[in-house]
């Protein structure tokens, strides 16, 4: 079990977060089905050249405040 779980409506708002904050981050490469989240993650890491619980922090964070524009 991934370490975080999104839907694909919080998905969308998420991934305009993370188009913001790495601009170099396209929409294919942000393509996303709710329950492939370890797949996500990993993709990510790579994407932005961090660590996994980098990544899951990010996420976490944009899920907390998801009516928020900032990440």
């Amino acid at each position: 079990m991934s370490a975080i779980s999104i839907n694909n409506t919080d998905w969308k708002r998420v991934k305009i977060k993370l188009q913001r904050k790495y601009n170099h981050l396209t929409d294919d490469q942000l393509q996303y089905n709710a329950g492939e989240e370890d797949q996500l993650i990993d993709r990510l890491a790579g994407l932005v050249n961090r660590d996994r619980e980098y990544v899951i922090f990010t996420l976490k964070k944009a899920l907390v405040n998801i009516d928020n524009n900032r990440l």
